[in-house]
């Protein structure tokens, strides 16, 4: 089973998560501040992180750029567990890198239907070194992007929305599918974050957005 590192200064919340995932047949090491996490994270990377968004010392938003910003965890599966539940955080906290987001109070059979789902996407991403369309190329590797080469900076959402794009050429993905292979779950509510990513990525890419299509009321596709 996986490794899972949980980060959780509440130590109700933190005992209650650490028993369900080890009843599930995982390893679990908590930690109550960020400092803490990342001072194990040096020893040994997890399989996934669950990290709450208000700590004593750092923000879970803080973390998850740290993360991501480290080719050693870039990759490291990242659920936010926190009572801040409106629209705006959740889309924050997605838009950083995170892969999903659990509401307090969470029952823990949800945690554990989460940490499966987040866990078995992971283990099923492609992990194609190259993927190359026109004069579109990205590196999966070194997880850059290039157009004619020349290195194009997109976000984690934008880079992981356009592997997605690239990785299903001449496949019509529908916002829903886009939403759970890149965001990892689905807003409650109306978002519109899908469009504004796929607006943004279009611009980055110059004259190549082109080849992101859109098909009405369903999706989006990349020729």
């Amino acid at each position: 089973m996986a490794c899972i590192y949980i980060v959780e200064d509440d130590t109700d919340i933190r005992e209650i998560e650490t028993i369900a995932l080890r009843n599930s047949g995982h390893t679990v090491a908590d930690f109550d501040s960020g400092r803490a996490f990342f001072h194990k994270v040096e020893e040994k990377v997890p399989d996934l992180a669950l990290l709450d968004i208000m700590l004593p010392d750092m923000d879970g938003y803080e973390i998850v750029k740290k993360l991501r910003s480290n080719p050693g965890t870039k990759r490291l599966p990242v659920i936010m567990v926190t009572a801040k539940t409106t629209e705006i955080d959740m889309i924050k906290g997605l838009d950083i890198g995170a892969d999903d987001y659990i509401k307090k109070p969470f029952s823990v059979m949800e945690l554990i239907t989460r940490v499966k789902a987040v866990l078995r996407r992971t283990m099923e991403q492609d992990d194609s070194k190259f993927l190359s369309l026109g004069e579109v190329f990205l590196d999966n590797e070194r997880h850059m992007v290039y157009v004619n080469d020349q290195a194009v900076e997109l976000t984690f959402k934008e880079y992981e929305l356009l592997k997605l794009l690239m990785g299903n050429s001449g496949i019509v993905m529908t916002r829903e599918m886009i939403m759970h292979r890149v965001w990892g779950t689905e807003f409650e509510g109306e978002s519109r974050t899908v469009d504004m990513h796929i607006k943004t990525l279009r611009q980055k890419l110059g004259a190549s957005g082109a080849r992101i299509k859109t098909v009405r009321n369903v999706g989006y596709v990349m020729e």
